[in-house]
């Protein structure tokens, strides 16, 4: 399993896998081809499809800058390596192609290229899936956060505090901010609105779920506007957890300690899944995308609650289980209808997941591990439609009626 530093990435929002892994690719292609003055980037598959809005030419050509580069979008070739394809050409002075090479942007913000091999990202963990995490604490009698800890660099504490800093900051910073989201739908701001029009007389747990809802709005509006964010485990679910951990902390006023040993366990849940299935919507639907987040915010309830092992893994299952099926149709290809309430609803699930888990833990038949094989199949099975494309669901239904 890969390191917490391949799964939390600081960059900036609206789509780790159409902004984020474009970018790296295009800084990829420059260093192999220095002497390049010209470049083309041809978009497939879902990058096509929604690139426009998640702003995947805009962070192309930001990424090529000061050198020009073409922008492609191909809506017609199948047979595809990944979803998420695109290729780069470049080219000297003559315009004579120097060189021309195709990238998979496969979710979280990685890449790699088809035919070479993966660029050595060090395994971090030497587990195959959460089951064996779990048999190798109960063994030596620790924590998830401490397996996080053993593994990983001196440094991971300082990282996931880091990681900590910028999910609070990106909080406040879409609290604070108001007006019309980027591009043709119009959508406005809401997360001020949210939190400002909370009724002191309200009931507390009504009162309580609205805020922890401003803090999704928060993060994932700021996303939305291209804003810095941390993957969680992706751009389009990064509200999830942040809200969680940031209404929470809040709330019981929870020390920054509790809070990297909160990220550290989400943290295994994110790689688990990201090993054993898929973290990318345009590969496995949004499921892949809000579940695992709704899983990995919901195991870092678990941990601020001081639940056991068996709770925190029974808490990540509830929230996968019950996101099974669910489709990435973003309206236009822009990450804000219905993804920003998405990630608030998904906050409200992780909390519930967590409070059940704590009950009935004694009772459960189903292990996260299956939830997640789970999770992989019935992505595969899912219609291309409903895997980031803005051709089915709810996006199919909204272009219909305007």
């Amino acid at each position: 399993m890969e390191s917490l530093k391949e799964l939390y990435k600081i960059g900036k929002g609206p789509s780790s896998s159409h902004t984020m892994g474009p970018m790296r690719a295009a800084r990829d292609f420059i260093a192999r081809y220095p002497e390049a003055v010209r470049f083309s980037a041809t978009l497939f598959g879902s990058l096509a499809h929604t690139g426009k809005g998640h702003l995947t030419d805009v962070a192309l050509k930001e990424a090529f800058a000061p050198l020009p580069c073409e922008i492609v979008f191909d809506f017609e070739r199948g047979d595809l390596p990944h979803p998420n394809t695109l290729s780069i050409a470049g080219y000297d002075r003559e315009g004579k192609e120097l060189g021309r090479v195709t990238y998979l942007s496969v979710g979280g913000g990685s890449i790699s290229v088809p035919g070479e091999p993966e660029k050595a990202i060090e395994e971090a963990y030497p587990f195959a899936n959460f089951a064996e995490i779990m048999a190798y604490c109960k063994e030596r009698q620790i924590s998830l956060e401490e397996v996080v800890f053993s593994f990983e660099d001196a440094d991971i504490k300082q990282f996931l505090l880091s990681v900590w800093h910028t999910m609070r900051a990106t909080v406040k910073r879409g609290l604070k901010t108001s007006g019309v989201l980027p591009g043709p739908l119009g959508v406005e701001r809401k997360a001020k609105t949210l939190f400002e029009t909370v009724d002191p007389e309200e009931e507390p747990e009504s009162r309580e779920k609205r805020v922890m809802c401003a803090f999704a709005f928060a993060t994932a509006e700021e996303n939305a506007a291209g804003g810095t964010i941390v993957t969680a485990p992706t751009c389009g679910a990064c509200g999830v957890l942040p809200a969680v951990l940031y209404y929470l902390s809040h709330k019981h006023g929870y020390t920054e300690d509790c809070i990297v040993a909160a990220l550290a366990t989400a943290g295994l849940i994110g790689v688990t899944v990201k090993k054993n299935a898929s973290i990318s919507g345009a590969e496995a639907g949004c499921q892949a995308e809000i579940g695992t987040a709704t899983a990995m915010a919901a195991a870092a309830v678990g941990r601020l609650f001081g639940a056991s092992m068996d709770e925190i893994e029974y808490a990540a299952e509830i929230a996968l289980e019950h996101q099974l099926g669910l489709t990435c149709d973003p309206v236009g290809g822009y990450v804000q209808i219905p993804c920003i309430e998405r990630n608030a609803v998904a906050s409200l699930r992780a909390l519930s997941a967590a409070q059940l888990a704590k009950v009935l833990v004694g009772t459960r038949k189903i292990t996260f591990d299956t939830v997640v094989e789970t999770m992989y199949t019935t992505g595969k099975d899912l219609s291309a439609r409903y895997r980031e494309t803005a051709e089915g669901g709810l996006a199919a239904i909204y272009k219909g009626c305007h």
